[in-house]
Order: C-alpha cells, then structure tokens, then sequence
C-alpha cells in the first residue's frame, strides 16, 4: 500500500511548514505576495561610535548586516529602485515592505528618522516598514513617532536580542543586557508598536539548554515576530580572529535542526518566524560552510518536525 502523508496539525499554514511562516502572514494580510526591500540610511550603532562600545558585536560585519541593501550614499528612493529591481528578478510583486536593516535604524534624531522613513513610505508598492535598531536606541521621542507610524501602516521594529543570558552578552560585546532589552521592548508596546526580536544560535559558551531557555524567555512577552539566526564568521569581524585560534566552535548541522526545532516547540503559535537560519555574503563567510545551502537546511527543519510529530507551539504553556 503506498504510505499515506502525514497530515500537518498547524494551523497558520498553506503548505507543509510546521511553523508561523512570514510568507504566510503577510500573504494572509495582504492577499499575495509581499517582498522585503532591504534599504541603508547610513546609519551607526552606540556600540560602534563609542556610546557604548566600540567596535560592535564580535559577528557584526562592517556593514551592520546591510550587505544585501541599498547603497548609503543614494537616496532612500534610488536605493528602493535598485534593490526592488533586482527582486524583479526572482518573482513578480507588486507589494513591499521598506527594511531600514543596517546598523541601528532608530539612532538618529527623530527629525532626519521622519524624513527618511516617509520616503520609504512613499516609494511604489511599499505597504509598511521593517525598522532593524537596538533596545537602548528607543528615546520618547521615537518611540512616539514609532506609535504614530504603527498606527497607520504596517509597522514591525525588529530588536536585536541575541540570547538573554547576559553572560553572552559580555562575550560578544553586545553593551546591553537583557533589562535594557526589556525596558525598550515594554516601552515600544506601551506606544502600540509590534516587535520582532533576534536571537543567534551557537554563541560562544552558549549550550543547547542555554539557547532553548532564549526561546522560552521569548514565549512569556508580547511579541509580533523571532528570527533564528546561524552564527556565522565573517571576514572582517573580531569572531573571525577568534576562530582562526581556534577558540570558536561552530555548530554543526544536525545540532542547528535540533536545536531550533527545540525552539519552536516553545514558542506560541501566533508568533511570525521570519526566519530559521541567515545569510552570510559568501564572499566573506568563513564558516559554517554548510550554511550556504539555505534550503537544505530549511528542509531539514521540516523533515525533524515531522519525524517528532512536531510543530511551533507544542510545548508552549501560553
């Protein structure tokens, strides 16, 4: 007898992802496809300029993970144009979501922050902004200018976490602790404004318990989106020098599915996963190499779902 398909027992789906695709909602809230156009509005960082810190977290790549954006020195629409022009390439949208991705997005008086995500706002198709920053980059006033924006498109502020255990946030220079994310996270949702938060895994001197007790510190909040991310090693980036002496052990593949399949089972189903692993510009990634094939390992997120009869939310007690 030929062998009958499991049936997928998540709900927020249209395929056979056992998990809150972002595909999935925003073709849900705006009837098809919607692409994400990466911009850079030349911002910097508390941990790069001195503020905090200097010389940014131990991964970060000199272009603050804005590599696959706009151009800094062309306009907010010439930068739209250029990048929205090459996603033409790949599929047919008339629809976008404007990413202020680089560097920290809300560093910045909160008169040029205006100015520049109204452009995005104006640019063709755009129906709402992705807005990329650190915690402690969230003054009153921008906070207020977040609520005002949130509550007239669609509005996702994207905090960059990593891990909650502050131990971590030493090692890799993060210069925030899980209070300060905290206290901007409370202070985005007081204002109405949805958060996605990042976390990494494989962080140095993190263990799988460490990095499953990130997730199930993410289920207790309010949150609108999570982004697992791969650490990767960049060239170019204090985590390089490290692994070079070998001081940096990378994880494999099958530990990164396991790991992260351990996460969405305690994450809430109504959490959007905008993404399961990340993108290292091949031309400077040095490891793991394995990263590379993304659909791979997407695939294989699948497969352990379904080997487990899992999916996102299993073990979650909210």
């Amino acid at each position: 007898m030929p062998r009958q398909k499991a049936v997928n027992p998540f709900p927020f789906t249209d395929s056979n992802k056992r998990y809150h695709t972002y595909t999935y909602y925003l073709s849900h809230k705006f009837g098809g496809k919607v692409s994400r156009i990466s911009l850079n509005g030349g911002f910097t960082c508390p941990n790069l300029d001195g503020t905090k810190g200097r010389g940014g977290c131990i991964y970060c790549s000199p272009g603050g993970s804005g590599e696959f954006g706009g151009n800094p020195d062309k306009r907010i629409r010439e930068q739209f144009d250029e990048v929205a022009g090459k996603m033409a390439q790949k599929w047919e949208t008339a629809r976008h979501i404007a990413y202020f991705q680089a560097h920290s997005n809300t560093y910045a008086p909160v008169t040029r922050l205006r100015t520049l995500y109204e452009q995005a706002l104006d640019c063709p198709g755009v129906v709402g902004l992705a807005i990329a920053t650190r915690p402690d980059c969230l003054p009153d006033d921008v906070c207020a200018l977040l609520g005002e924006l949130a509550a007239r498109t669609e509005l996702l502020v994207e905090l960059g976490l990593q891990s909650v255990h502050d131990e971590t946030g030493r090692r890799i220079n993060r210069c925030h602790t899980w209070e300060d994310f905290l206290e901007g996270y409370q202070k985005l949702r007081a204002y109405g404004v949805p958060v996605g938060v990042h976390i990494i895994d494989g962080l140095p001197g993190e263990d799988e318990r460490m990095m499953v007790e990130t997730a199930c510190e993410l289920a207790k909040l309010d949150l609108q989106l999570v982004k697992i991310h791969l650490l990767h090693v960049l060239e170019g980036t204090p985590l390089a020098e490290s692994w070079r002496r070998g001081e940096v052990e990378l994880l494999n593949r099958e530990a990164y599915v396991k790991i992260v399949c351990d996460q969405l089972e305690r994450l809430p189903v109504r959490f959007v996963i905008g993404r399961l692993t990340g993108d290292g510009a091949p031309d400077t990634l040095l490891g793991p190499l394995w990263s590379r094939k993304k659909l791979c390992v997407l695939n294989e997120i699948d497969k352990e779902l379904v080997r487990r009869d899992s999916w996102q939310g299993k073990y979650c007690e909210g």
